[in-house]
């Protein structure tokens, strides 16, 4: 069974025996800290309790073993053997009690478990963007587009649709036709047996640009004159 021995400064000294091997336990408490420390020894069994003395420079602790009498010296923190008590010196004698138990290290405080994570709400999927519109005008970024009227342009590839070029080509043949028409029918003599006026102007049935008589291809096109 262990051993207890209180100290005037707050200090406690604790003895156990156990087969050959004497354990020792020092402990200090201060307004708010607690220290402690332990050490053992190999002594041989107890045939006695064990005794404490305090002296000058610490206390001394002696054991009755069936090795012999033994002393161990305690000065603060530190505990070690020694032979015999300190030579010169009357100890003063400490009250020695049984205790329960052993002192142990102050258990640590249980880790509190960290609170659980939220999951992050999921993310909406962002709405395609929608075509913009101004006036006749409207354009769409996927895929990139933009319309104004019967024109249509798309990213990359400028095109026109085919129905502003077919607009287009027919509105050219129209004028060009006409044009022709109008240039030959002034400079062509009507009747049975007309013929064309050797000065008269003509004009190239491909571009309409103006051309000689004796021209056999345009100047401008190159078109070949019939």
């Amino acid at each position: 069974m262990p051993y207890l021995c209180e100290l005037n400064n707050g200090q406690r000294i604790y003895l156990e025996n156990h087969g050959q091997q004497t354990t020792m336990t020092i402990a200090a408490s201060q307004p708010g800290q607690q220290q402690q420390s332990g050490t053992s020894f190999t002594t041989g069994a107890w045939v006695a309790p064990p005794e404490a003395f305090q002296f000058s420079n610490g206390v001394v602790i002696k054991l009755r073993t069936e090795q012999g009498e033994l002393a161990i010296q305690v000065q603060g923190s530190s505990a070690a053997m020694v032979q015999g008590f300190p030579a010169g010196s009357q100890g003063q004698a400490l009250q020695m009690q049984q205790t329960a138990t052993m002192p142990g290290m102050q258990p640590m405080p249980e880790m509190k478990s960290m609170p659980e994570m939220k999951s992050m709400p999921e993310m909406k999927s962002m709405q395609p963007m929608q075509p913009l519109r101004m006036g006749d005008m409207q354009m769409s970024l996927n895929p990139m587009e933009m319309r104004m009227g019967n024109m249509e342009m798309k990213m990359g590839t400028p095109t026109v649709s085919s129905a502003a070029a077919s607009s287009v080509a027919s509105s050219n043949v129209s004028n060009v036709s006409s044009n022709v028409s109008s240039n030959v029918s002034s400079n062509v003599v009507s009747g049975s047996n007309s013929t064309v006026v050797p000065n008269a102007r003509r004009f190239c049935t491909q571009c309409g640009n103006a051309v000689q008589a004796t021209d056999r291809f345009c100047a401008s096109c190159g078109h070949q004159l019939s």
